[in-house]
């Protein structure tokens, strides 16, 4: 008695169904892995954007802090220069005050003599 046809057809169904089961849980392991895989790949991708846009930003910081820093230093210095050139009016304008005072006392023939002769001594 030799397996009949109606048998070897079950067997090669339940064969076929057996490989492709195996086959189906092959490609899931495989889907599983490419899926690990492309999740372990991007992190590390946003991680160096990240990295990489966080340097961005602290160099953009730096940046504005020194410009910061040398419009600081250049308003000190035109507040400086400001400070001088009253200075310089001050002092010009005595010097201008002293001239006139100078040739008005020069010219009081009375006083000078003995305004000269102090300065002198002194």
């Amino acid at each position: 008695m030799g397996i009949s046809d109606n048998d070897v057809q079950k067997q090669l169904r339940h064969m076929m169904a057996f490989i492709e089961q195996e086959a189906n849980e092959k490609a899931e392991e495989i889907d599983a892995k490419a899926e690990e895989e492309f999740n372990m790949e991007k992190g590390r991708l946003v991680q160096m954007q990240r990295t990489k846009i966080l340097e961005h930003y602290e160099k953009k910081e730096k940046q504005v802090e020194l410009q910061r820093k040398i419009q600081r230093s250049n308003m000190q210095n035109q507040g400086r220069l400001k400070c001088l050139k009253a200075r310089e009016d001050h002092l010009r304008a005595v010097l201008d005050e002293a001239r006139s005072n100078l040739s008005r006392i020069s010219a009081d023939s009375h006083r000078y003599p003995s305004i000269l002769k102090g300065l002198i001594m002194q």
